[in-house]
């Protein structure tokens, strides 16, 4: 994406008062499920339709009194997402990269954490959102990610990626999906 650098946590943390630091996560779950009793769903996957019709991850901008990205994250989520939130909690060692834009004005980084919920975790959030203080607002909705194509080879996934993205939403997303699972090294 033109504008738009990839950039380690470390780097991104020195670049000093003139940047503004933005954290969303990529909340999933296992899903057993299948569409039409077939079409295995593998994975709800959560991103949401943003005030400006792009599609999004939930979180938002870092404030200095949050204390860490990952506070700042939490915080998000809750306004975001509503009460479901307080179920859990991203820590550092679900954060997975960062990007840098510095034009047009702000510059912004934004931090990508990816957090593996419960199946009923991920229910709850989406009962609740529309209860959140943000919903209607910064939030339009939540919507799961189609992980499936369906046989016409444009349905599903293909059709959902046509959409249009905020920043680097869509390369966050695909690239997640690669990896979906629990990490290695950890249980």
């Amino acid at each position: 994406m033109a504008g738009v650098r990839r950039i380690t946590l470390s780097e991104a943390l020195d670049l000093g008062p003139s940047w503004r630091h933005a954290c969303h996560a990529l909340l999933y779950a296992p899903d057993p499920g299948r569409l039409f009793g077939r079409i295995p769903l593998r994975y709800a996957v959560l991103m949401q339709m943003r005030f400006d019709g792009r599609l999004g991850f939930p979180g938002g901008f870092v404030d200095a009194q949050d204390g860490s990205l990952e506070a700042g994250l939490n915080r998000e989520l809750l306004e975001e997402l509503g009460e479901g939130a307080a179920a859990f909690s991203l820590g550092p060692e679900d954060y997975r990269s960062s990007h840098a834009t510095a034009t047009p004005p702000p510059r912004v980084v934004a931090h990508f954490y990816v957090k593996q919920l419960t199946l009923d975790q991920i229910q709850a959030l989406e009962a609740g959102a529309p209860r959140a203080k943000d919903h209607g607002q910064e939030v339009l909705g939540l919507v799961r990610v189609p992980l499936y194509t369906l046989r016409d080879g444009v349905g599903g996934l293909p059709a959902f990626l046509e959409n249009s993205f905020i920043g680097a939403a869509r390369d966050q997303l695909l690239e997640a999906l690669q990896g979906l699972g629990p990490r290695r090294g950890r249980p």
